[in-house]
């Protein structure tokens, strides 16, 4: 069948994810037949270079030779086990491997099957835990312009109003504090940011269970970076204040920012670490909530205590999600991912710096593996979208965030393909006019 033929028939039965299903009345869904490395290829015979590692998740390239060969093998022996009562050698071993890439007092794994569900367990363990010791928070501290999922709670903690908004009437309780920020007409700096948790914290903590927080990147709130020095004093702030600290790594875990986690440049230990997306390479959905075993102990007593933990998803611990992602930790330890990503890193800030001959890009930021940069002095609102469309046609996947360019590959992408995408984007900027 070719694109045309698909793209009909995908219109008929299936309701996208994050999207104005209107916008494709005239601009057609793009099926993909394939793909390989950073390349993506349709029924048409169109290749896309995949700049955003398919929503942030695809770590060591599409069809993956060695993750396909674990994941053929894993399927062969097992697929899935109930992990209530059972468990299987996979997510042991997987279990150990994460323990030991973090620090201590994280020790305890409990999985999920997508970032929004384990931002929902730590939020839910945070309460519980509270209870248990005799403290009743219904609140959580969250940032502004920030993202932790579209699932009630999730969506509750995070700022995002174009997700958020419609749905005030239904979420959980919050309160927000300030973030700092780069952008122009929204600058917010590190000093006035920590001034505002101060007041913040003074008027609600003992109201707060827990204070949540996309360390180094707000990825969906624009691409925001913030440094991990304010990270580590807000961190200590709240802490003070006898506050859990939940640290989102769904989209920043796993090389993203530099190091393996985002937290090793912040010089925090949170209560609870949330990872997903790329754990399994971006193959099959996985999630993991890490916390400590002082925490868990809280909830370990005799069945009829009622303090056990009953969260559960039916595909909790997947077989063939933990022979992914420990098949990803393999690729990172045999191929020194971390260290040749820093001098990839560094090659793309210096070819996306061509681009900034052009007046209407502001806000030229990076963080290890993911770059960004605003579109600004336009009257079209969705100048973003435009470049998207326009991009897919000379082969680049890109997916803006409103007026927010970014670049977020996988890590096999090669430099001549890093070097095609600025030739495209640099083409296209070219053509806009205010």
């Amino acid at each position: 069948m070719t694109n045309l033929e698909l793209s009909r028939l995908d219109l008929e039965h299936i309701w996208h994810p994050c999207t104005q299903m209107s916008d494709h009345k005239n601009f057609p869904i793009i099926p993909i037949k394939s793909g390989k490395g950073a390349i993506l290829s349709d029924f048409d015979g169109n290749s896309y270079i995949d700049c955003v590692s398919s929503w942030w998740v695809n770590l060591f390239g599409h069809s993956n030779d060695y993750i396909n060969a674990k994941l053929s093998e894993q399927a062969s022996n097992l697929e899935h086990v109930i992990m209530a009562g059972f468990s299987h050698e996979g997510i042991i071993k997987l279990s150990k491997r994460l323990v030991d890439l973090l620090p201590k007092p994280l020790n305890k794994c409990f999985y999920g099957d997508n970032g929004s569900s384990a931002i929902e367990i730590a939020l839910k363990m945070s309460h519980h835990k509270n209870l248990i010791k005799g403290k009743n928070k219904p609140l959580f501290l969250n940032l502004k312009n920030s993202y932790h999922g579209e699932t009630i709670a999730a969506l509750s903690v995070g700022d995002v109003e174009l997700y958020k908004k419609i749905y005030k009437n239904i979420l959980i309780k919050t309160v927000q504090t300030s973030v700092p920020m780069s952008f122009k007409g929204n600058e917010v700096s590190d000093e006035e940011a920590l001034n505002d948790l101060k007041i913040t914290l003074e008027k609600y903590s003992d109201q707060i269970s827990a204070f949540i927080l996309e360390p180094l990147i707000q990825c969906a709130g624009d691409m925001n970076m913030y440094s991990g020095d304010f990270i580590k004093k807000a961190c200590d702030l709240a802490k003070s204040y006898d506050i859990d600290i939940i640290f989102d790594e769904v989209a920043v875990g796993f090389g993203r920012t530099g190091s393996m986690f985002a937290l090793e440049q912040c010089g925090v230990v949170p209560d609870f670490l949330c990872i997903s997306k790329g754990i399994t390479g971006g193959y099959l959905p996985l999630s993991v909530v890490v916390t400590s075993d002082e925490t868990y102990e809280l909830f370990y007593d005799t069945y009829e205590s009622k303090k056990a933990f009953l969260h559960s998803h039916s595909y909790t611990g997947n077989a063939l999600a933990c022979a992914c992602a420990n098949a990803t930790l393999d690729i990172f330890e045999q191929e020194n991912v971390i260290e040749k990503n820093l001098h990839l890193s560094k090659f793309i800030k210096s070819e996306f710096s061509k681009l900034l001959k052009y007046d209407f890009i502001d806000n030229f930021r990076q963080t290890g593996m993911v770059l960004a940069f605003d579109l600004v002095g336009f009257k079209e609102s969705r100048m973003g979208y435009e470049i998207y469309k326009k991009a897919l046609q000379k082969g680049l996947l890109l997916r803006p965030l409103a007026n927010t360019i970014y670049f977020m590959p996988p890590y096999i992408i090669t430099k001549e393909q890093v070097e095609l995408v600025v030739r495209v984007l640099d083409e296209l900027l070219g053509e806009l006019r205010r």
